[in-house]
């Protein structure tokens, strides 16, 4: 008989536990609808210890109250951990509410992390986006732009380590943005994928769709890792980086332009050149990459090699107005050595007929840049330097009309 009342008490006191965790959720429930995340917060700490009590509908209730008390009001990024993890459980259960609330959750850490980078502060958005990333692992861009922000901040450690997790799991991140203008705010905004830019262009809430490719991030990875050896002067491995990703991706023009970027960083022009020659001629669609090599050219004070790769980038995009103005300083350094010779003549007849000479050669080299800077102005009128530039030209060929009105504008 003593074994069964022993039996009994603990079955009613089981009971009474179980009652206890009930009110103490209900409670929770109560000071969320009230706003009081803090009491909410509190109830359910009581509560947790003896969970496994409940029926498998109050701890559905407690996963998705205890979310929304750490998901309210203020949250750190490890209240919205917290809050991920709980909507996680309360879904897993069947809850539809708590899996919308999980898609908000993400959302709003996305955009929390989006605010605290246009404010600079990189280490809060590195936190969110990785959180973010723990959320869904299949969301691996969200671990690349922590590294990112981890590279702001300056904590290249760490950076570092998720740079090497995204080559771990294989990333590359290219693919294809799925774009449309909405009609009320007129900002374009990606839309996820073809099967929702369709849909919310029949809505006419959204016009001019766009589907552009994303290319490849592993040149971008393996630069970053480099960048970031060469920063602490460890070189040994950056190039140890670079060789491995460019192992495992053999045909990546991407990864090449990062390894010369590495050289060039590392003071190394002439084995930059080289690699950026070699991309030059297994992909010759890439103005940036002659622009690029004709700026090594210049660097060496070769000037005639520098202006045929600069011409060479004008010949791919006629538009592309950063070598445009490569290529006028370029031609203009030439005066260099004929304003030297100038400086350095003497008053005698000779030296006056040379001086003569050297200044009709000047003006020349002037003449010659004439139409590059008219198209330039074309192309970037509101560029002050290259106003600047061209209203000097004139002033010294004697056009004074053309200077004043250049004059004017700046």
């Amino acid at each position: 008989m003593k074994t069964n009342i022993l039996t009994a008490a603990a079955v009613s006191f089981l009971t009474m536990t179980a009652v206890a965790q009930k009110d103490e959720v209900k409670n929770a429930e109560d000071a969320l609808e009230d706003g009081n995340y803090a009491e909410a917060k509190a109830q359910l700490k009581i509560a947790e210890p003896n969970l496994s009590e409940l029926n498998d509908k109050w701890k559905e209730n407690f996963y998705l109250y205890k979310a929304k008390a750490y998901a309210e009001g203020n949250p750190t990024t490890e209240d919205m951990k917290t809050a991920a993890m709980a909507y996680e459980k309360a879904a897993e259960m069947g809850n539809e509410e708590a899996a919308e609330g999980l898609n908000a959750l993400r959302n709003n850490l996305i955009q929390s992390a989006i605010s605290d980078q246009n404010n600079k502060d990189f280490q809060g958005a590195a936190d969110k986006l990785y959180a973010s990333y723990e959320l869904s692992k299949t969301d691996t861009i969200y671990l690349y732009y922590a590294a990112n922000n981890l590279v702001e901040a300056q904590k290249y450690d760490k950076a570092v380590e998720y740079l090497e997790m995204l080559n771990e799991l294989g990333y590359d991140g290219s693919g294809k943005s799925y774009t449309a203008v909405n009609v009320q705010t007129g900002e374009r905004e990606n839309l996820g994928s073809q099967q929702q830019m369709d849909l919310m262009i029949k809505t006419k809430q959204y016009k001019d769709p766009e589907v552009e490719d994303i290319p490849s991030k592993k040149g971008d990875i393996a630069q970053l890792i480099a960048r970031i050896y060469i920063n602490q002067e460890d070189y040994e491995k950056a190039i140890t980086a670079m060789d491995k990703a460019k192992a495992t991706n053999p045909d990546d023009m991407g990864l090449l332009q990062a390894e010369a970027n590495m050289y060039y960083q590392m003071g190394e022009t002439d084995k930059a050149r080289e690699i950026l020659e070699e991309v030059a001629e297994n992909d010759p669609s890439d103005p940036a990459t002659f622009n690029n090599i004709g700026l090594m050219y210049a660097e060496i004070e070769d000037t005639e090699k520098a202006i045929e790769f600069y011409n060479k980038a004008l010949e791919i995009n006629p538009e592309y107005n950063e070598a445009r103005v490569n290529l006028i300083a370029a031609k203009l350094s030439k005066e260099r050595v004929i304003i030297e010779e100038m400086n350095n003549l003497g008053m005698s007849k000779a030296d006056n007929a040379r001086y003569d000479e050297l200044d009709a050669e000047r003006k020349e080299i002037y003449k010659s840049v004439i139409p590059d800077l008219e198209k330039a102005m074309e192309i970037d009128p509101d560029n002050e330097d290259i106003v600047r530039t061209a209203m000097n030209i004139y002033t010294n060929l004697g056009n004074q009309e053309k200077a004043d009105e250049l004059k004017a504008k700046l």
